[in-house]
């Protein structure tokens, strides 16, 4: 196999991984506290990677000067992501936060401009217009009552997501200088602290009470979604270009609105469909277009 085709192999993986985490959240969350799952989850995937760090001869040393960088990405990238997305769920549907959550390509246009001196093209305006327009198609369709009732996990996801994308922009502009595995392990674990802390303080949680096949769907979660996810995506950007890579992960969403549909019995009809639709254009005109400086 080239290196080539192995590297849309680990992207589709890497696609099929991170489009069934919305939905296996969604069911976790029915026996288990979201802030628990995930800081067991991002807890034991910290410790697991500093271990395989180690074994592999990978170095964990953090230059002095970077770790003000590596707390500000965690909490960006990692605490951000994990506690608000999770949390949301109490609020929306699967199909509905994975929608939302797929955003974060369009967010990050937005702040690349005053951040990276990126001055959008009128296409990643039309996938502003786009994210906003798939938002409100989303949940002004539902009512006023409705939207209302599920208006805090829509602040949540989009608090998720915008802070992924700054995430993301700010480690463009001031990279780290650690090996990938080194920089996951440092922001996977600096990350779950403050979920750590929180979750006991917050959250109920009797392990007992959770059924084996919960327990079994959160071994898969943490492994496959959390875990094997990360390595197929670094391996499929070292094999790929950086721009292919980014669209192929458009599948995530699709998946996601398939297995909350496949998986949970979630209804799914036009609106849902045409947020959709409206998200993954955004997201494709948003790494698909080039920049020009201010």
């Amino acid at each position: 196999m080239t290196p080539r085709n192995l590297g849309f192999v680990l992207l589709l993986l890497t696609a099929v991984n991170w489009g069934t985490t919305w939905p296996i959240l969604k069911l976790l969350m029915t026996e288990m506290p979201p802030l628990t799952l995930r800081a067991i989850g991002a807890g034991t995937m910290a410790t697991a990677l500093a271990l395989g760090a180690t074994a592999f001869g990978i170095s964990l040393a953090v230059p002095r000067a970077e770790w003000g960088r590596l707390v500000l990405y965690s909490l960006l990238n990692f605490t951000a992501w994990m506690a608000f997305g999770t949390l949301s769920l109490l609020w929306l549907n699967a199909s509905e936060g994975a929608i939302l959550a797929y955003t974060m390509p369009v967010w990050a246009a937005l702040f690349a401009w005053p951040i990276l001196g990126e001055k959008p093209r009128p296409a990643r305006i039309v996938a502003l217009a786009l994210g906003f327009g798939s938002i409100a198609m989303l949940f002004a369709g539902q009512g006023a009552s409705l939207g209302l009732e599920k208006l805090p996990g829509l602040l949540l996801i989009l608090a998720s997501a915008l802070c992924f994308g700054l995430g993301a922009v700010l480690s463009k502009r001031w990279p780290l200088t650690l090996h990938p595995i080194s920089a996951l392990t440092w922001q996977m674990g600096i990350g779950s602290i403050p979920i750590v802390i929180l979750a006991p303080l917050l959250e109920h949680f009797e392990p007992g009470l959770v059924s084996t096949n919960i327990w079994l769907w959160f071994i898969w979660f943490t492994v496959f979604c959390m875990a094997m996810s990360y390595f197929t995506w670094f391996g499929a950007l070292a094999r790929l270009p950086a721009s292919t890579a980014t669209l192929g992960t458009l599948l995530a969403p699709v998946l996601s609105v398939i297995g909350a549909s496949l998986f949970l019995g979630e209804s799914l009809g036009l609106r849902e469909w045409a947020a959709l639709g409206g998200t993954v254009a955004a997201v494709a005109l948003a790494v698909g277009s080039r920049d020009k400086p201010a």
